[in-house]
């Protein structure tokens, strides 16, 4: 048995207050049931009339300040208006109010300094309370004042209420946490935000044949192939065997195609002139969104297509069009799934045809509550600090937290929700350092750092409970594993039909054409690489962004990549599979043995009652499961599973084997490691090679069982095999059954220690390792 896991490095049940309760009126606040309720006072500043010119032209260039104690923010300004709209919204965290009166106060922005035009003062005890499904509070005129108290020209219409982060505004407003945040680009990439994958085709192009290619050399044979472009995707077929200008091939080639369709399918037909020299025959672009679309296995039309060559003339391009064709059959495949994410963590199984979906079985709630414990992530002003957001992906919808401003104590209290489609799917939340505020995008290319993130699989949630716990944020350095903090999260799956959700267990997990047409493993990793690459491309271009760095860490892109510490985990996890079969066999190895004599004589009998009743053998055998599982129903996982640092064996890592595995690709480090590395991975290979080897060593002496190699071994098996038809034909099944049984179960008494005859026999059969270089 496993020993606990350290205390640390444990998920930990918790007890939040979750929804806020009941308020005045017995109301529920709103669908946020899964996070801890954050008051707010909010302030939207909509627009001036008729403000007074402050300057020598009579003109102004106004701008509202919202100050509450020491807290204050701005809107942008407008140049000589005096009817200027805003329609901003600011935030304050009840939390961190100190004042007892909001101040908005409109200025006068110029070069010395600002003019006051006004201002209006509230109460805040005074503010009304909105909780949705409220309607919005409908902003009002108020006449604006000077420092005395005194009424002057110019009104400002504001509307100003407490609420919760349930509110409509609460996403775009500006926030006092983010006080220090300044510039445009800098408060956008610290609101939350959801993103939604591109939808993403496989594209087939069926390269069926060409005809009357016009090579520039006609005395030798062409050998001729096409290339294919898409974006970044560049694919090419073999060069075709038959070497003449009609060419055939009659291959596949698979790309990854994201909508909109931006970029067109360049193909080029190349002649391989010389082994350097490539000379193109002829080239065709196909715009994507025009081609036809296929959601079964029927195939679709072939195509012929005109080849078009540029040439020079005097130093231009000319293009020259010619009678050279292309027969080809090209469609956008809707029957598969575009795999971009790693297979073991997959959160979306559809295929790419909406025409195909099911209907949604139910619906994920994700509670983001907040974080402690994080690590400084960086050092500002000599002391360290950290800018956390979180990021959830699951199916094509990704979401982003706003970031808490320089808190090793994050609050988010963001909840969101995603339809399910599938149960055996994942759900992957990460948090990351913000390393693009005070500066933005001039950061010198910085990347955002990340904290940890954390698994949950939906399969293994209850329906309908709310599971909140405190998961730890585990990181891999080339140090050893770190602990950066804790995120406590409140999830919920609720299923909207349990018969449905039952018979999805009986389902491909893929679609069908992944296994009427199934792709190869190296097609699938090719195009797995294409899409993530195309989702972080696309994700990255957002606004606010969604970064490379980002996006690849939650679709473990480096996954693939070689790993000592990962083989010896998979290897471990072969034997914790293998070990019930282990501790089988040393149980019966006891039966036989007779250490426990009344267990011996009780299989002993019920040996018998299988022999004689045959038709209980199947029935016992599920009787036998079926109690098992009622057995453990009592001590099943009451917590989501989460990140064990045991059975990654990062715990355990020797440093070297961290080193390694943080290395490049190719690999950066000094010529004596790589030499010592190689070593290693060379002993390792070749205790692999002597296992494959005696694997190969067994198969081969079955065969030569039958096979005359030993013309005397296979004498003695044929005539023992016609010994044993005649036997078993007169005697009855049952009594030879019961003498196996009793023979393989007789005492100690009765044995040897010597091997058996039939396995004497089957060691001195030959093997082909005699012919082995």
């Amino acid at each position: 048995m496993q020993r606990p896991p350290p205390e640390d490095f444990s998920l930990k049940e918790t007890r939040p207050h979750l929804g806020g309760g009941k308020i005045s009126g017995d109301k529920l606040t709103s669908t946020y049931d899964l996070v801890e309720q954050m008051q707010y006072l909010y302030v939207r500043v909509v627009k001036a009339k008729e403000l007074p010119g402050k300057d020598m032209t009579g003109s102004c260039d106004p701008y509202v300040e919202v100050k509450l104690g020491n807290y204050k923010g701005t809107t942008r300004h407008f140049e000589k208006k005096s009817n200027p709209e805003w329609n901003q919204v600011f935030a304050f965290s009840k939390d961190r109010i100190q004042a007892s009166f909001l101040e908005a106060t409109v200025k006068d922005k110029d070069v010395v300094k600002d003019d006051l035009i006004g201002r209006v003062v509230f109460d805040l005890n005074e503010v009304p309370k909105r909780v949705p499904p409220d309607s919005p509070l409908a902003p009002q005129w108020y006449r604006l004042e000077d420092r005395k108290g005194d009424k002057v020209k110019g009104e400002l219409m504001l509307a100003v209420w407490f609420g919760t982060q349930a509110d409509e505004a609460f996403p775009e407003a500006w926030h006092s946490d983010a006080a220090t945040v300044s510039g445009t680009d800098a408060l956008a990439n610290i609101r939350s935000k959801v993103y939604l994958s591109p939808k993403l085709w496989y594209l087939r192009v069926n390269v069926i044949e060409a005809q009357d290619l016009i090579p520039s050399d006609k005395q030798r044979y062409p050998e001729v192939y096409v290339k294919a472009i898409v974006g970044n995707q560049a694919l090419r077929t073999r060069v075709s065997q038959s070497r003449t200008i009609n060419p055939m091939w009659n291959e596949d080639l698979m790309f990854v195609a994201a909508e909109p369709f931006e970029e067109p399918l360049i193909l080029s037909v190349e002649d391989r002139v010389a082994p350097n020299k490539d000379e193109v025959l002829g080239r065709c672009a196909i715009p994507l969104q025009y081609l036809d679309r296929r959601f079964d296995h029927k195939p679709v039309n072939s195509r012929w297509y005109n080849l078009e060559k540029h040439i020079m003339v005097d130093g231009e391009k000319k293009e020259t069009k010619f009678a050279s064709r292309i027969h080809m059959r090209i469609c956008l495949e809707g029957g598969y799934h575009v795999l971009d994410e790693s297979t073991h963590y997959s959160s979306d199984l559809r295929p790419t045809a909406k025409q195909l979906w099911k209907p949604n079985i139910g619906v994920l709630e994700l509670g983001i509550l907040n974080a402690t414990g994080l690590m400084p992530m960086k050092t500002k002003d000599g002391r360290g600090t950290t800018d956390a957001y979180c990021v959830a992906k699951y199916g094509q919808k990704w979401i982003r937290t706003r970031t808490i401003i320089d808190s090793f104590t994050p609050r988010w209290n963001e909840q969101y929700t995603w339809e399910v489609f599938d149960p055996c799917t994942v759900v992957t939340v990460g948090v990351f350092d913000n390393c693009h505020l005070h500066g933005g995008e001039k950061n010198g290319g910085a990347k955002d750092s990340r904290i940890g993130k954390v698994r949950i699989r939906l399969s293994t949630l209850e329906t309908d409970r709310v599971y909140t716990h405190s998961y730890p944020l585990l990181v891999l350095h080339p140090n050893g594993v770190k602990k950066m903090g804790e995120i406590h999260l409140a999830v919920r799956f609720t299923c909207s039909s349990l018969l449905n959700m039952m018979y999805m267990y009986s389902l491909p997990l893929l679609p069908k054409m992944h296994y009427i047409h199934p792709l190869t493993v190296s097609q699938l990793d090719n195009l797995r690489h294409q899409a993530t690459q195309i989702v972080s491309m696309r994700l990255t271009r957002a606004e606010p962004p969604l970064r490379k760095e980002v996006v690849e860490y939650m679709l473990d892109v480096g996954s693939h990549m070689w790993s000592m510490r990962r083989s010896k985990a998979n290897f471990f996890r072969i034997m914790g599979v293998l070990s019930g079969l282990i501790a089988v066999g040393k149980w019966f190895e006891q039966i036989c043995n007779w250490k426990n004599p009344i267990t011996t004589v009780l299989i002993h009998l019920l040996f018998i009652i299988l022999v004689l009743y045959p038709e209980l053998i199947l029935p016992t055998i599920f009787l036998y499961l079926f109690l098992i599982g009622v057995w453990y129903y009592r001590w099943r996982p009451r917590h989501p599973p989460h990140m064990d640092t045991r059975l990654s064996h990062a715990d355990s890592a020797h440093p070297d084997e961290l080193d390694e595995e943080f290395d490049t690709f190719p690999t950066s480090r000094p010529s004596d490691i790589v030499r010592m590395r190689y070593d290693r991975l060379r002993s390792i290979a070749g205790r692999i090679q002597t296992v494959v080897g005696d694997l190969a060593t067994q198969g081969e002496r079955l065969q030569s069982l039958l096979s005359w190699r030993d013309p005397r071994a296979t004498a003695l098996f044929v005539l023992f095999c016609l010994i044993a038809a005649v036997i078993l034909y007169v005697t009855p099944f049952q009594v030879v059954a019961l003498c196996i049984g009793i023979y393989v179960l007789r005492h100690p008494r009765f044995r040897y220690k010597l091997p058996s005859v039939p396995l004497n026999f089957f060691r001195r059969l030959p093997a082909r390792t005699d012919c082995m270089l």
